[in-house]
């Protein structure tokens, strides 16, 4: 609505006071208005018939610019409509869910997950859908995926299609699914190796531009990470010789206890001291030989000193500075994109045939209708909008001040409580100000707060939504047990009902209550601002958890192939004899089977999840590679160290990079603010943001220069 009066107020205004200026001026740029340029092939003359269509592509150029993409896309009248509706809220929605649903289908799929436990003790025959209805759903998938690329291919053109390698990639992926979907139904989803769940996360992988980029950065971090990783592995394998020299078995069967467990040969020695480089087998991995002398602990103090807290975080300020360095680089070709897309927009809507290049310029009345029909946030929109107005009464804008009007886009979008509402009544006046006195009826001070701030200030607060939420939910229970307990209900037992005891419900209640004292987080500057950059982090950073998400999919569908069904317990554990034993079976303190690690296994996808994030925890992670490697081969320590690699040391360490830039950004932002500015004023933090101040701007010459490289707008200056 502000916008709307904004536009009505500008355009008022410029047909009142600068009526006749800006007759003159738009009969001038028509007179002027002869640069020529080709669209889709055809040769257009911008003149007054052509208004519309430069509207309609100063409209997506300046879309594109907003969402930082690229503008080297057909520019003729049917293709920016069907740009426009492929970029829709809706569709791209549409699209998404069709993608949740194809990586989702892997729960369901054989191995199923559908049951409770993954224990196989308790885990019951899990429900399969039968042959052809995941099938079904996939194959309708695929022809939306099949018509994404037509749509991005016809879009871009054939010149453009050849050059994007991740469209050429869509396109092999699309088609090894199709004939995979193809082959599965043939054999009657009988068959034991299914090749497209592999490739199902690319579909995620290339819907996302910064997940794109994001990948791109770890890639181009690679090399730096394989140095020390290289250098990891010299200690590693210096120090197992030393080890096995050290603890070489013994004539003294009591001094072998060390060697026995941990230095019997090479593999054993290097898993040893692997896992030791994580401390998860510290200090279990000494206690045999320091139990004989204590001197043996200064060779596992040295390993770790050198190895954990040097290499090891010496590998995280690596990763740190490499990953935000190509990430700086990627974030600048996102700034070149907005500024590209803003030039292009005022070129298509300038007039310079007989005019100088300083002399360029779009009227006021144009810019306003242009502002109309761009889709973008209310904020943004009457931000330029109102920076637009300061050149209402020349009546036009040169290229530095069309520019300058859309510099708000790089602004941080600062988010403030609306007021509070006015009321006439003195009485209400002085009941506005209450907020905390009825804590403990939290009911009637959730009311009150209501009453005091108005529902869209109330719900601007978290703190009063968290509140709230509690508030209700406490209510919702306190009926619940008034209704169960209380109610005359003849011969009726809840205890027979499944419902749960009133000891249950109030401890719950409790609990909730609790719950609530979280509400002085904003009341503690420092508290707030790590809660703030951490609700940040869940919001803005999505591509680099999406990336996750990819990578834990592979690893997963790898598990799933190498080792599922690999580890069956005997039955009925508990009166095992010892005939009954596989050779496999250990009871050793410390193993999987002692510590009852059951369900953490490969037999199905869900539990393949489970099994990798508890990997990544690191914490008693030898126990799992040694199992497998017992009930399989030696070989599966390389499955479960690669992913150790992949997960624990690379992407935690880029996600503590992520970490850090984001809250020493929101610090410097907020160092200067008080409490209760840090809880009324809310920064929204985006990878943008992040690196703004160390972008650097493209000169008019480079966007020139692309704009000429365009592939369907061929400009004549």
């Amino acid at each position: 609505m502000e916008t709307d009066r904004l536009l009505a107020g500008a355009e008022d205004g410029h047909a009142g006071d600068h009526g006749s200026g800006s007759a003159t001026s738009r009969r001038d740029s028509r007179v002027s208005r002869r640069m020529s340029y080709s669209a889709a092939g055809n040769w257009c003359h911008l003149n007054g018939d052509n208004e519309d269509l430069n509207i309609q592509q100063a409209v997506v150029f300046i879309e594109d610019a907003i969402h930082y993409r690229s503008i080297n896309h057909r520019v003729d009248a049917s293709s920016l409509q069907l740009y426009r509706w492929y970029y829709s809220r809706i569709c791209q929605w549409s699209l998404g869910t069709v993608i949740a649903v194809v990586l989702l289908l892997a729960f369901v799929e054989r191995p199923s997950s559908l049951s409770i436990s993954s224990d196989p003790h308790h885990r019951t025959i899990p429900w399969e859908p039968p042959c052809g209805a995941t099938e079904s759903v996939e194959m309708l998938c695929l022809i939306v995926f099949c018509l994404d690329l037509a749509v991005k291919s016809y879009l871009i053109g054939w010149e453009e299609f050849r050059k994007s390698k991740w469209l050429i990639s869509y396109t092999v992926v699309v088609f090894v699914s199709v004939i995979d979907w193809v082959l599965s139904v043939s054999m009657v989803c009988d068959e034991k190796l299914r090749v497209r769940r592999l490739v199902r996360p690319f579909f995620l992988l290339q819907n996302s531009s910064l997940m794109k980029k994001t990948l791109k950065c770890i890639r181009r971090t690679l090399p730096e990470i394989a140095s020390v990783i290289l250098l990891l592995a010299l200690h590693l394998c210096l120090f197992t010789m030393i080890g096995m020299l050290l603890f070489a078995k013994n004539e003294d069967p009591k001094k072998n206890g060390e060697w026995e467990l941990h230095f019997r040969d090479m593999t054993t020695s290097l898993t040893s001291l692997l896992v030791l480089l994580t401390t998860a087998n510290n200090p279990d991995v000494m206690i045999p030989a320091y139990s004989i002398n204590r001197g043996y602990s200064i060779f596992f103090i040295t390993f770790s000193v050198i190895g954990t807290y040097c290499l090891m975080n010496l590998l995280t300020a690596i990763i740190y500075n490499q990953f935000r360095g190509y990430l700086l680089m990627s974030v600048q070709t996102s700034i070149i994109r907005r500024r590209l897309g803003i030039r292009a927009a005022f070129h298509v809507l300038s007039s310079h045939g007989v005019q100088a290049e300083s002399q360029e310029h779009v009227s006021m009345n144009t810019v306003l209708q242009v502002m109309s029909r761009i889709h973008m946030k209310s904020y943004y929109k009457s931000a330029i909008t109102a920076s637009a107005q300061q050149f209402a009464e020349q009546g036009y804008m040169n290229r530095m001040q069309f520019r300058r009007i859309f510099d708000e886009l790089d602004k941080d979008c600062v988010k403030e409580h609306p007021p509070l509402p006015q009321y006439t009544s003195a009485t209400l006046q002085k009941l506005q100000v209450i907020n905390l006195c009825f804590i403990l009826f939290y009911l009637f001070e959730m009311s009150v707060k209501i009453f005091a701030f108005g529902w869209r200030g109330y719900l601007s607060y978290r703190s009063n939504i968290f509140d709230g939420f509690l508030t209700i939910l406490l209510l919702v229970l306190q009926i619940a047990i008034f209704i169960t307990y209380w109610l005359p209900h003849s011969q009726w037992y809840p205890s027979s009902h499944d419902v749960i005891s009133l000891w249950e419900m109030v401890r719950l209640v409790n609990m909730l209550i609790v719950f609530r004292f979280l509400r002085i987080i904003p009341d503690i500057k420092l508290m707030a601002l790590v809660a703030s950059t951490l609700l940040d982090l869940v919001k803005n950073l999505r591509a680099f958890a999406g990336v996750l998400v990819v990578v834990y999919y592979v690893f997963a569908v790898f598990g799933i192939w190498l080792f599922e069904g690999a580890i069956k317990p005997p039955p009925e554990m508990s009166v095992l004899s010892l005939e009954n034993i596989t050779s496999n079976f250990s009871t050793v303190c410390g193993t999987y089977e002692q510590l009852g690690y059951w369900p953490n296994n490969f037999d199905d996808f869900a539990a393949a999840i489970i099994l990798l994030y508890d990997v990544m925890i690191v914490n008693n992670w030898q126990a799992f590679m040694e199992a497998y490697s017992r009930y399989t081969s030696e070989w599966s320590k390389i499955y479960f160290v690669c992913w150790w690699l992949t997960s624990s040391v690379m992407w935690v360490n880029l996600f503590v990079a992520l970490i850090l830039e984001n809250f020493i950004y929101k610090w410097d932002r907020s160092h200067s603010c008080s409490v209760t500015d840090v809880e009324k004023i809310q920064y929204e933090t985006s990878v943008q943001f992040m690196f703004k101040e160390q972008i650097q701007e493209p000169t008019e010459e480079e966007l020139v220069c692309q704009l000429h490289q365009h592939p369907h707008l061929r400009l004549h200056w």
